[in-house]
This record gives C-alpha cells, structure tokens and sequence, in this order.
C-alpha cells in the first residue's frame, strides 16, 4: 500500500533517453518513477531530466542501478572521470558566503590535485512543492512569467560568478584547476544529497551565514539538513571566517571519545589534513573527565604515536561543567582555526549550532566545521 506521506526524491538527473531507460529499469522491479523536464536552456549541462522516486524506494533503487553498474559506466563515459582524481562538491547560492566556499574548494581542489563541481539548487514557481529556503536564492516571478524566464536568471548568476572565478585564476588569486557547473531544480537539500549520490564528490563545501543574522540557524537549514542525512565529508565554511585557503590555518581541533567509530573517523580525518602543515588538538566531546583518565591517556598517546608518528598532536581535557562554554574556551586559548567531528555527535551539533541557546557562540562566526562520518 502506498504512503501518502512518503515524499519524493530525485535519484538522478539524465538526457531524456537514459532517464526512460533508467525509469523501465526501475518499474520492472516495482519501484514506481516519474520524469520531469529540467533545463531548457542548456540540457547538455544539466543533463536534462530529473529521474524522482518515493524516498522509501531509495535504498532498493541504488542498490539496482549499483548491481547493473549501468549509471557509473554512463557516467564514467559520458563525463570520462577519474574516480582517482578528488572531486568537491560546492552547493552555492551566489551569496558572499557561498563565494568564500568557491575559494575554499579551489585552494583545496588545487592542494590535493583535484577538481570543482559548483552546483545551484533553485526552484521554481511551477514546482509543487517549492518553499522558499533559509540558504536558496528564490525569484520573484509572476504568472505570467515562465519557468525559462527562471532559468535565464539563474544562469546569469552562474555566468557572474564564473567570470568572477575566472578573473581570479588569471590574476594568480586563485590557482587554475578545472572546475565545471550544474543546475538541479528542487529543494536546495533535497537536490544536494541526490545529486552527492550521482557525483560522488569526496569533500562537499557550503558557506554559512554567520551568527550575528537573526533568526537563522547559525550552520544553516540546508548545510543541517545535508550533514544530517549524508555520509561525504562536509566542510561548512562561515561568511567571517578569516581565510580563504586551509593552508593558512595552524590549528585543528577534533572532538572524540575514543571508540571505534571515531578512530575511523580520525583516519578519515588525518587524510584529509594530510597535504597540510596542521598542528592537531584533540577533545573531549563530553565534560565528564572519567572518559579521560591516566591510564586511557596513556594508551591513546601509544595509539597515536603507533599511526600517526610524524604528526603534531596534543589533547586537550575540557573543563568540567558547560559543554559550550569548555568548548569556546579551548577554541579561544589554543586559537583553534578548524573543528572537527563525527555525524554520531548530533546531540553536539545540535547543541553547539541550535539557534534558540540563549548566549552567542560568537567564536563560530569565524570557525569552520568540518563533519565526517565512519559509514560509508
């Protein structure tokens, strides 16, 4: 029996021709599809047609296409990519932010020998469920209005903003690394997570709004959204932050409790740090000093120093009491440039980024976070 309440999602965006082949594939094996027209201003950048399914249909539908390994060998022929090559995911909403994220992952892209992917989510006035979003660039159009009048504003920006990147990579302020564009039609978060699937980036990059903006989630309802439900690493990069390339940062910080999943997390972190010059800060996620006695400080110093023997990593045991005000401490003495931590921390982020806590973590205006997860 169908749920009335299962929502649909987008599972890929194709020509019209591979999303029908891919809409037969899926209804023979009972999973209901639907096919809706994109793009018709540039169908070769778009690709077309959004392939939308009911969301609790996802699991089995990517798990098809996984086992028929027909969408990654279109895909590897189509585009000719290199799963070798590291590929960043930039969702922007050609906001200042959203630039600040672009330099980010360029300087990144340019660092570990990788290549750039800006998207733009925009809905439009025709889509049923279209709702204006916290981090989305909505326009304002009439009835009469078309949704190609709607494509032609969206693509102008796109175009600023390339003219932009391209006018700092000829001067030197940005290093030349090739860098490509899309537009998905749909709800920003909705959009970002289908399409994180069909991409397969290593690292998703998302400016913020900082925390002096009023009645807005300081991380940001998409950014939120995205780290809540994917399993990319994601680098949430706030308008004030100070820099615009990680290799000006000096210190990192990663919360942990030591168990299994956040030593997988670590090395996914100690990995991405890799081509960088940082010193590591490791803390408590809990103020409860007993996760941290002697004798498990020992055995975490002979963990590291077994794994990590060339790295620059102290510990840091936060004070007793208030988790964010501990936590703001230490980013403040130890002039913490980066946070780190695993998905399994929700009950953290919630703590740290929601937005009815009373004071203000002023500190995170300027500090990035970076969110990593242990499943795959």
């Amino acid at each position: 029996m169908e749920d009335k309440n299962d929502k649909l999602v987008t599972l890929a965006i194709h020509t019209y021709e591979k999303a029908e082949i891919l809409k037969t594939m899926l209804e023979s094996e009972g999973i209901p599809v639907s096919i809706t027209n994109v793009n018709q201003i540039q169908p070769v950048i778009s690709a077309g047609v959004r392939v939308r399914i009911n969301e609790s249909d996802l699991p089995h539908a990517l798990r098809i296409i996984e086992d028929s390994k027909w969408l990654s060998q279109e895909d590897e022929d189509e585009n000719g990519s290199n799963d070798k090559i590291p590929k960043i995911l930039i969702p922007v909403d050609f906001s200042d932010y959203a630039i600040k994220a672009c330099k980010i992952g360029i300087n990144h892209a340019h660092k570990t020998g990788g290549e750039v992917m800006i998207m733009h989510a925009y809905y439009s006035p025709y889509f049923p469920s279209a709702m204006p979003m916290v981090d989305s660039i909505t326009y304002d159009v009439s009835e009469e209005e078309s949704v190609l009048t709607t494509l032609k504003h969206v693509q102008a920006d796109m175009e600023n903003l390339c003219t932009l990147i391209n006018r700092l990579m000829k001067s030197g302020e940005l290093p030349k690394v090739k860098y490509e564009y899309t537009f998905r039609e749909g709800l920003p978060e909705e959009e970002i997570i289908a399409y994180s699937r069909i991409y397969n980036p290593s690292l998703i990059i998302m400016g913020t709004r900082g925390a002096d903006q009023k009645d807005i989630d300081l991380i940001g309802s998409v950014t939120g959204e995205v780290i809540e439900v994917n399993r990319i690493p994601l680098l949430a990069v706030p308008e004030h932050m100070p820099y615009q390339d990680l290799s000006e940062m000096q210190n990192v910080a990663f919360g942990t409790s030591f168990n299994q999943r956040d030593l997988i997390v670590l090395d996914t972190f100690m990995q991405f740090i890799k081509p960088y010059n940082f010193k590591v800060h490791l803390f408590n996620v809990s103020t409860s000093k007993d996760e941290w006695n002697e004798i498990r400080l020992t055995g975490i110093h002979e963990y590291l120093k077994k794994h990590y023997p060339d790295a620059d990593i102290s510990h840091t045991v936060l004070a007793d009491g208030d988790l964010l005000l501990a936590i703001e401490k230490f980013v403040r003495d130890e002039k913490i440039d980066l946070i780190a931590l695993n998905t399994q921390r929700r009950h953290v982020l919630a703590r740290i980024f929601n937005p009815s806590i009373a004071r203000k973590m002023l500190f995170h205006t300027d500090t990035p976070l970076l969110v990593l997860s242990d499943k795959k």
